[in-house]
């Protein structure tokens, strides 16, 4: 296995992904019997938060990486050399570019899924400042594989401005003054910089918003989508029930003459009704009559015989 490369892919997770997959490469080590593989593989730390944004930066642009370490090595010559007034100019462009190249760190960890907070960012400038003193971090952080911030460095150690004749009563000679060649070189190092690092967060900036703009109209496209369906289903509810409608009216227009029919056969019922009711009741007056009739003649029949 070749460690640089799963070192490298380790330090591309972010920082909560990174411990299982490191003991999971170490472990598929240990099983291809590549025990040193594995242990150096075990050995990584995992990297502080702000360590891993300032690794993206670095790992989405190397070769903006490198241009910052040239400006901090232009500042080094130059804190030699320099007039006061034009060191503490392109002192300033270094923070100007370190603070983009902070913004857009934390922009990327954005679109890698890993939202990062303000004293995030500013740990983040904290380690580009640190690195352009620390040159063991300056190479982890343009590879990609730093670690953590590198120990905070104020000024350049070692490289302190050489001093002039007034406050060396041992020299006898006054210090070369910057050539012109010289300033005209860190300046330009320093304007081409800064102006790749605009040019940069510029372009990071305007893919966020596209992204951002894309995302938006994506979500209003599914908006528009879902009140089309549910207009649709609406329109199809609506037909149902007004077809549902027509069906019982139709429905209620047949009860209706059923009704008529049964009302006027009533009627004609409860009047045969009463003609046999009538009828009935002559009936029975006539078979009370004849009942009558026939006691009669049998009393006297009875009367008779006797």
């Amino acid at each position: 296995m070749d460690v640089d490369a799963l070192t490298h892919e380790l330090y591309g997770l972010r920082p909560q992904e990174f411990t299982a997959a490191r003991d999971a490469r170490a472990s598929e080590a240990r099983v291809a019997g590549e025990r040193a593989v594995a242990k150096r593989i075990a050995e990584l730390r995992k990297p502080t938060l702000a360590a891993w944004c300032a690794n993206l930066l670095a790992r989405a642009d190397e070769a903006q990486a490198r241009r910052l370490l040239e400006l901090g090595q232009a500042l080094r010559e130059a804190h030699r050399t320099l007039a006061g007034e034009e060191l503490r100019e392109l002192s300033g462009r270094q923070h100007v570019v370190i603070a983009a190249m902070a913004r857009q760190a934390r922009v990327l960890a954005g679109e890698a899924g890993q939202p990062v907070s303000e004293g995030v960012q500013h740990e983040v400038e904290q380690i580009l400042h640190a690195v352009l003193t620390d040159h063991d971090a300056a190479e982890a952080w343009v590879g990609g594989v730093l670690v953590k911030a590198p120990h905070a460095a104020v000024g350049f150690a070692g490289l302190e401005p050489v001093p002039d004749a007034t406050s060396r009563r041992t020299s006898t000679t006054a210090p070369a003054p910057p050539s012109a060649e010289t300033r005209a070189r860190a300046r330009s190092r320093a304007q081409a910089q800064a102006a790749a690092q605009a040019k940069a967060e510029a372009k990071t900036k305007a893919k966020a918003l596209a992204e951002r703009a894309a995302g938006e109209a994506e979500q209003a496209e599914a908006v528009l989508a879902q009140a089309e369906a549910e207009l649709s289903d609406q329109r199809a509810r609506l037909a149902a029930l007004e077809e549902e409608i027509a069906s019982l009216g139709e429905k209620l227009a047949r009860a209706g003459a059923e009704r008529d029919r049964l009302t006027t056969g009533v009627d004609t019922a409860t009047r045969h009704q009463d003609r046999a009711e009538q009828q009935a009741k002559k009936a029975r007056e006539a078979a009370l009559k004849a009942t009558d009739a026939l006691d009669a003649l049998r009393d006297a029949s009875s009367a008779a015989s006797g």
